[in-house]
């Protein structure tokens, strides 16, 4: 009996702990070292630890994740600049990863830096954001964690899509809600379509636009039909990521110069060029003609293919 109540015992703490599970296995790292040596640098590790602790131990999604199912991530604050009154300013560096059938690789699925965060913190101050009500009190004090919560949906976005056609549509429209009900003041910026042609408002425009809709099926294909067959059939792997820079092409084609597309090629090109490095020479062809229009940027990289 004692036995019996033991195992039952070991086995409700193991299914609160699934239950408990979050999604997101986030290392966020704090970096002030360009701000006035005259503000106390403990601010800053207790924000990067208050931050953390709101990535990993908030529930994001109504699906239970196994430890192992966890999505590996990485946000970087680089304070640069103090605006008094406890306001900062720097930058956010997003990175993600998906994990790849049957291998210990991690495809990068996400590698962006946001340039406009401006925030106030005071040293323990709390660390909230309702999805309901994203001004908060003080639209500067909720920005910083408005804008962490839009990149978490956009990471949930893009990996649910990556294992399941569509499947990160309702993340994506959590994140433009992030974007209507946005953080309103003077030295808030990032969420307006007038403020530029790259940002926070911009991205969630794209993905959610019926315009964008081939997108989803990019997404699907170069992960799932192609990153995740290379362990059974390194040629139908390469078929299905060429099969995603055809609909990208599509894409390209009917809007240019669009901001989902550069969001989606950051930190892919050392990864395509290894995919097509030991192709067939007609296969190579078609990727590096394809790919020399749609990631400009890297262009000459991949004309080494």
């Amino acid at each position: 009996m004692k036995y019996k109540r033991i195992v039952f015992t070991i086995f409700i703490l193991v299914v609160i702990g699934q239950v408990k599970a979050q999604e997101i296995q986030a290392r966020l790292t704090v970096i002030a070292s360009k701000v006035s040596t005259k503000i106390d640098k403990k601010v800053f590790q207790t924000l990067q630890s208050g931050l953390t602790n709101f990535l990993n131990n908030r529930r994001w999604t109504n699906d239970v994740f196994k430890p192992s199912e966890k999505i590996e991530c990485n946000f970087l604050l680089n304070i640069d600049q103090d605006l008094g009154n406890n306001v900062f300013k720097g930058k956010l560096t997003i990175q993600a990863a998906r994990p790849i059938y049957n291998t210990n690789y991690d495809s990068p699925i996400i590698n962006y830096i946001d340039d406009n965060v401006t925030f106030r913190y005071v040293e323990f101050q709390p660390i909230e954001f309702n999805e309901n009500r994203v001004q908060g009190n003080d639209p500067l004090v909720a920005n910083l964690t408005a804008v962490l919560a839009y990149y978490v949906n956009i990471i949930l976005g893009f990996d649910y899509d990556s294992f399941s056609l569509r499947g990160g549509d309702a993340y994506f429209k959590k994140a433009q809600n992030i974007v209507n009900n946005a953080p309103e003041s003077r030295d808030v910026t990032g969420w307006k379509s007038f403020e530029s042609q790259r940002n926070r408002y911009w991205l969630t425009e794209n993905i959610n636009s019926n315009r964008f809709a081939l997108m989803h099926d990019a997404l699907y294909a170069y992960y799932r039909t192609g990153m995740d067959a290379f362990y059974d059939d390194e040629e139908a792997g390469r078929k299905g990521i060429l099969e995603c820079l055809e609909y990208l092409n599509t894409l390209n084609k009917e809007n240019p110069n669009s901001m989902i597309m550069q969001f989606f090629f950051q930190g892919k090109s050392d990864e395509l060029i290894k995919v097509f490095s030991k192709a067939k020479s007609d296969v190579k062809k078609k990727a590096k003609d394809l790919l020399t229009v749609l990631d400009i940027t890297n262009a000459s990289d991949y004309n080494k293919l």
